[in-house]
């Protein structure tokens, strides 16, 4: 990962992103496609965190998931990966949660306050 892939992922950790996903999307966010080798060796992530969360972000409809049979080894095809929206949408997905945590915060705040007149 480059210095703006890790950048992103502190971003994203910034405001409550689990890491592996931080990490996982900050790998993804400026590349054609990985593959779990890949992504593992630039992330520092072990294999099954690489598998949870791209597990994740597969059920969000976030990434394409493709298999590539070996041919030269035995053994699991290997799974190459690619963020099939923008960027800019994943952001808002957590810009919105982020904002209705706020909204239903303010709503406790108020309640509180209606208990002290």
């Amino acid at each position: 990962m480059d210095d703006e892939a890790y950048e992103v992922s502190s971003l994203l950790q910034s405001i409550d992103v689990p890491r592996i996903e931080a990490l996982s999307i900050a790998c993804l966010f400026n590349v054609e496609e990985l593959s779990s080798q890949e992504i593992e060796r630039a992330t520092g992530l072990r294999q099954p965190e690489v598998s949870v969360a791209m597990r994740v972000l597969h059920e969000r409809g976030w990434i394409d998931e493709r298999d590539d049979k070996r041919t030269k080894c035995r053994g699991r095809p290997a799974k190459y990966y690619s963020l099939k929206v923008d960027f800019a949408d994943i952001i808002k997905v957590y810009e919105e949660k982020i904002l209705k945590m706020n909204k239903e915060k303010m709503l406790v705040i108020q309640d509180l306050l209606k208990m002290t007149t």
